[in-house]
């Protein structure tokens, strides 16, 4: 639905350009390949991410790393280089993939969590930061959704996960909305919201173990 509307508003041309994001200066090669093209970046969109399920100190160190540099290192970079250009243009919009399990500690998920905590709190302090020179910046927290993710994760899905989920569509237009609304965070699905705000009654060890289960069953 969002890209038929695109289609019926705008004429779009699209360039894919292929690269393994966790490969030391991807971000930079990534910047060169569009300066080429001569063609002004507005609207930033960093989705590229992946997690691992699992015990920590059974999970391969080198896939943890590379997991690591995909959701921080590569992320970091695209951010400040295509934001520097839009702040110089006084305009822009930046949306970067966090998670549900950005707000909290999660066993089974530690790493993974960990490195989206870190876009959850990039993204609000550069929305504060950036907003001043016409750049927006918004983190977008899904939960859990019918993508290849769990698969690749290695998670199975739980019978309390599967209310909780929200299709993909749901979370790409939530996303895409908040971020030309220009706010701080957006969570999809009404629940994840309610899980989210249960955190500031519950003690953190408690909400810790509450979301454990619902992931693991």
């Amino acid at each position: 639905m969002l890209a038929e509307e695109l289609r019926r508003k705008h004429s779009v041309k699209v360039v894919v350009e292929t690269i393994d994001l966790s490969q030391p200066g991807a971000g930079a090669e990534i910047k060169a390949r569009t300066d080429s093209r001569r063609t002004p970046i507005d609207v930033l969109v960093n989705n590229a991410g992946y997690g691992m399920y699992g015990s920590f100190i059974e999970q391969p160190l080198e896939k943890i790393t590379d997991m690591v540099r995909v959701n921080i290192v590569a992320l970091t970079e695209l951010t400040y280089l295509f934001a520097r250009d839009m702040v110089e243009r006084r305009r822009g919009h930046i949306l970067l993939t966090a998670s549900l399990l950005g707000y909290q500690a999660v066993p089974g998920y530690a790493a993974y969590a960990a490195t989206k905590a870190y876009v959850l709190l990039l993204g609000e302090a550069l929305h504060r930061e950036l907003k001043p020179f016409g750049v927006s910046v918004t983190a977008l927290c899904p939960g859990s959704s019918a993508t290849g993710f769990i698969d690749v994760a290695g998670q199975g899905i739980s019978p309390y996960l599967k209310p909780m989920m929200t299709s993909p569509q749901n979370v790409a237009q939530t996303g895409i909305a908040a971020m030309f609304a220009q706010r701080s965070t957006s969570i999809p699905g009404l629940l994840n919201k309610a899980a989210v705000f249960s955190e500031r009654l519950l003690p953190r060890s408690m909400h810790g173990m509450i979301v454990g289960k619902v992931i693991s069953g």
